[in-house]
């Protein structure tokens, strides 16, 4: 009886201590795995590399590249119970880098024609105020259709987690694929009980305001985080204006003339003016993001893509952070192994320095 006791509960504790799968809540093991296959991307890995090596997951697909020199790769776990879409990041090459200068908003909901003869239906948030990354979503356009032909390949075999990730351009576009593929379950398009969690690092940002609300909501209860290099300049960008119009449409500027109507003639003279002023001046700002970083961008892509269509850009530039916040503040050893240098702008910015400071504060657990 009591050999069986033993037994029993030796059987209980492997149970309680086997791998679970995903979890909620930021994990920095899965994370820093990540990193290791954002910097193997390519064949070969570059010589100043010190990021290590995936240690649970082994490289199965790697995609085409594709539309603006998008690709990604899917990861198995060895066990094969978790898989991980890994999206790469920019390249140095020119159409790379005009997806992101791409930087005009379009409705979150809509849809693209990228040729003659395919059109990019889209869906990454509910609300019709939402707008996101015109660039951006050429790259989800194009990079879809593999991962939706790999994750129903890769349910078929039995695996229903997936990690989504990404870092820089890829962070973005993790961002606006974890969307995507949302909208895509509601609808019936893929199958409900898969799993999804996501890690979008060193990620600009991807939408407004009412993209980001809905991409939180949606990844809400700890399954979606964007990890930052306080030292990054790229989490900062594209630019953004906020208008008065950006707010939600119950707000105390929707009405102000009529408060200022109530007030003394020189107080509303003088209130009227810089009011005028505010909107004025941040309408302008942002419409001529959307002509320098839309039509004008878009007569370079055209270049690369003849066929795209140009779509109608939104009229907004209020671009916001998505996904809970892991923020990695660099100490005095960092500081000292990357000095900030404006000769090297990438250097709080590669997957090394993301790695390291994980592994400071996190440990690799």
């Amino acid at each position: 009886m009591k050999k069986i006791s033993i037994i029993f509960f030796c059987c209980i504790y492997i149970s309680s201590h086997a791998q679970q799968g995903l979890q909620p809540g930021f994990n920095a093991k899965e994370y820093l795995e990540t990193i290791s296959m954002f910097s193997r991307m390519g064949d070969t890995v570059a010589s100043w590399d010190k990021t290590p090596a995936p240690v649970h997951f082994d490289k199965i697909y790697s995609s085409p590249v594709v539309g603006l020199k998008n690709k990604w790769c899917l990861w198995l776990q060895k066990d094969k119970q978790v898989a991980v879409i890994s999206i790469r990041g920019t390249v140095n090459e020119l159409p790379s880098w005009l997806e992101n200068f791409y930087a005009a908003m379009i409705p979150a909901k809509g849809s693209l024609q990228l040729n003659d003869s395919t059109i990019f239906h889209y869906q990454f948030a509910d609300n019709p105020e939402a707008m996101v990354h015109v660039g951006w979503t050429i790259g989800i356009a194009f990079l879809a259709p593999t991962i939706i032909e790999k994750i129903k390949e890769q349910y078929a075999n039995g695996v229903k987690e997936f990690v989504i990730a990404g870092h820089s351009q890829g962070g973005a576009l993790a961002f606006l694929l974890r969307s995507y593929l949302f909208y895509l379950t509601q609808k019936g398009e893929l199958p409900k009980d898969i799993v999804y969690k996501t890690y979008c690092s060193a990620a600009p940002k991807p939408g407004n305001l009412y993209y980001a609300y809905d991409y939180d909501f949606i990844t809400r209860n700890g399954w979606a985080f964007t990890v930052v290099n306080a030292k990054d300049w790229v989490p900062e960008t594209p630019f953004s204006v906020q208008r008065i119009t950006d707010f939600n449409s119950v707000n105390p500027f929707v009405n102000v003339k009529d408060v200022l109507a109530k007030q003394k003639m020189v107080v509303r003279w003088y209130l009227n003016g810089v009011f005028n002023k505010l909107d004025r001046r941040t309408t302008k700002s942002q419409r001529s993001l959307n002509k320098y970083l839309g039509s004008t961008i878009y007569g370079q892509l055209k270049k690369v893509l003849p066929q795209l269509k140009e779509p109608e850009y939104t009229a907004g530039a209020n671009y916001m952070r998505a996904g809970v916040p892991i923020v990695l503040i660099p100490d005095e050893a960092y500081m000292k192994e990357h000095p900030d240098d404006p000769k090297k702008i990438w250097e709080h910015h590669m997957p090394y320095a993301y790695y390291a400071l994980t592994e400071k504060y996190y440990g690799n657990k």
